[in-house]
């Protein structure tokens, strides 16, 4: 078999594939005794059937070829499309061109591939992140945290204010008269807001012994009769952090000791913290620099399918129906297609852009690269390396895997070379965030080629 590939106007492309006859008499014969086994004819057995006998049941020898070339060309199709190299984004239109009776077979297959789109602005990049420093104030801030912890409750004569504990007896009754509410000795903390933000109100000025009467709703209920008394008002006192409370409730023999574990511990988390920013953001900033007007809407489709599969499957998983997610999230169908909708346009503007990025600055996949990664899916799919990539070639994908390979890299060299600075403007040193992305890890958001295409084969492998 021989195909080449011509670019044609408004991303596609036409296959022109050609099939040697002793190449195509092998296919044939193959689909041929498939037919023999299907076939149901009375006194031949399934699979013994004469081609004579198949060819006039089916209307004679060109009829045969005939059915025999529909089921054999999705597979040269396949073929033809891994020898180009070529990643189509739908169907083929196949028009056979010569061999429909007789002789060698010559088709085309013209294919809509992802446009190519110009992506100005994007080596210039500037993305917010959060400043990954420890200030004095956060450690502070941690150790006020500790010290409340140890801290004691202490009974005052003053009236209650934010911050202050009160014990209360609480009831409430609905229009009926009826107590649907009530709670003795129920220890608050004034401001909290975890009753009714009327309950704060009343307590404010409190002292033990006052009757508190007000009415409120609580949030998603009727409204209630709300009867308080104010047994007693408490504050907290926290202890001093000194060494010797540092000994008593850590690990540490100091404060200064505490204060030195407490930094690192908030710069990894504030660093982890930026890298996810990091991340996000910059994925954010580059779905700016796509148009509308450049995502085919058949990419926008094939997403929106994969993510209503994948909702399912995880509905599924925990015994939901997603009549029964929307109606627990107060939605109907066509609200949640069109919130998916807008999430796929966006991943397809990433991967566009993705992939945009990889052609500009020349990143490519090198075979070992491709068979670490062939190997590494094989294992996640509990196949053989082999048997993997025969699957792909048999599916015309193994042009997919790789270009998920070059999204992979354009989005680590943009992320190795966007601008970082703070919230207020401030540039952030990169040596602050340890950007250590791996290949999982950088992986592109969209997955309407080869990720989506490995969870289908897993399917079909179970």
């Amino acid at each position: 078999m021989r195909a080449t590939s011509e670019t044609l106007e408004d991303n596609r492309i036409k296959l022109s594939v050609e099939i040697e006859e002793p190449e195509l008499d092998e296919v044939l014969d193959s689909v041929v005794r498939s037919i023999s086994r299907e076939a149901r004819i009375p006194g031949f057995r399934p699979g013994k059937v004469p081609r004579r006998v198949l060819e006039a049941r089916m209307g004679g020898a060109t009829a045969l070829r005939a059915e025999a070339l529909r089921e054999a060309l999705p597979d040269f199709y396949a073929r033809a499309v891994v020898d180009t190299e070529v990643d189509p984004i739908a169907p083929p239109e196949i028009d056979i061109t010569s061999g429909e009776e007789s002789g060698p077979v010559a088709f085309e297959a013209t294919v809509q591939v992802r446009p190519l789109i110009s992506l100005p602005g994007y080596d210039g990049l500037v993305v917010t992140v959060p400043a990954p420093g420890v200030t004095d104030e956060e450690l502070d801030a941690q150790i006020d945290r500790l010290r409340d912890n140890d801290g004691e409750l202490v009974e005052i004569q003053r009236p209650a204010i934010d911050g202050d504990f009160v014990t209360i007896d609480i009831h409430g009754t609905d229009p009926a008269g009826e107590e649907v509410a009530a709670a003795d000795d129920y220890l608050y903390e004034v401001g909290s807001g975890t009753v009714v933000a009327e309950l704060d109100e009343q307590l404010h000025g409190a002292t033990p012994g006052h009757i508190l009467q007000f009415d409120a709703a609580p949030e998603g209920g009727p409204t209630l009769a709300f009867r308080v008394l104010v047994k007693n008002v408490q504050e907290k006192h926290l202890p001093e952090a000194t060494d010797e409370w540092a000994q008593e409730s850590s690990e540490f023999a100091t404060v200064d000791e505490l204060r030195d574990d407490l930094r690192t511990r908030l710069a990894t988390m504030k660093a982890a913290q930026a890298k996810m920013a990091l991340r996000e953001n910059t994925l954010g900033e580059l779905v700016k620099l796509v148009d509308d007007e450049v995502v085919p809407d058949v990419l926008v489709d094939d997403e929106v399918r994969q993510r209503v599969h994948d909702l399912g499957h995880r509905l599924q998983a925990q015994g939901l129906t997603i009549d029964q997610f929307l109606g627990a999230t107060g939605r109907d169908g066509d609200a949640l297609v069109e919130e998916l909708r807008i999430e796929s346009r966006g991943a397809v503007k990433i991967d566009l852009a993705l992939r945009a990025i990889a052609e500009a600055e020349r990143l490519e996949v090198s075979d070992e690269e491709f068979d670490e990664e062939l190997e590494a899916m094989a294992e996640r799919m509990n196949l053989e390396a082999g048997d993997l990539r025969d699957q792909l070639d048999h599916n015309g994908r193994t042009g997919a895997v790789r270009s998920e390979q070059r999204k992979a890299k354009a989005l680590t060299w943009l992320l190795d070379h966007v601008g970082l600075v703070d919230d207020e403007g401030h540039e952030v040193p990169r040596s602050e965030l340890e950007i250590e992305m791996d290949a999982e890890e950088s992986v592109a958001a969209p997955s309407a080629t080869a990720a989506s295409d490995e969870g289908a084969e897993t399917e079909e492998q179970e």
